[in-house]
């Protein structure tokens, strides 16, 4: 049951609070980091202020305050068309819950929120990048196969 969390944009106060749920969700995966995770959650935090325009995260709070998933919308401005000079695209991106809070409705309250900030910013369409196991939660809000997006690793060394 999600009816003792709230779902909103994160408050600039709690972004340290934000930025360590990414340093779990790391740890959780079995995964590695480069920092140690206080050096990891202020520069997290720090890069997350100055890109606020940008990246706007939403939280899932629980009735102690205790934020218990993230979910960030990312904009990006699109060149001009001729039906628009002022176009946008989003991105959700680290959509997170606390395992014990899983399986109860919060991330599809977050992808919803998400998906909302997205329509009242102006964006044209959002997109995710998501594991298999997301991919029927994603289904469910609205996101669904396209054949016209198509992506490449920018990583893999020149062919």
């Amino acid at each position: 049951m999600t009816d003792d969390i709230e779902i909103r944009t994160a408050r600039d106060d709690e972004l340290e609070r934000v930025v360590r749920l990414r340093w779990l969700w790391t740890t959780e995966l079995g995964g590695t980091a480069d920092i140690d995770e206080s050096a990891f959650v202020t520069g997290a935090a720090a890069w997350a202020r100055a890109h606020r325009e940008t990246h706007v995260p939403h939280v899932a709070v629980g009735p102690d305050g205790a934020i218990v998933g993230m979910a960030w919308l990312a904009l990006t401005p699109r060149v001009a068309s001729t039906h628009s000079l002022d176009r946008w695209s989003g991105d959700l991106q680290s959509c997170y819950v606390l395992p014990e809070r899983r399986n109860g409705g919060i991330g599809g309250r977050l992808v919803e929120a998400v998906l909302a900030t997205a329509r009242a910013r102006g964006a044209e369409h959002v997109t995710v990048h998501t594991s298999a196991g997301s991919v029927r939660m994603y289904a469910r809000h609205g996101f669904q196969p396209n054949d016209r997006l198509l992506w490449a690793d920018a990583s893999i060394a020149e062919r």
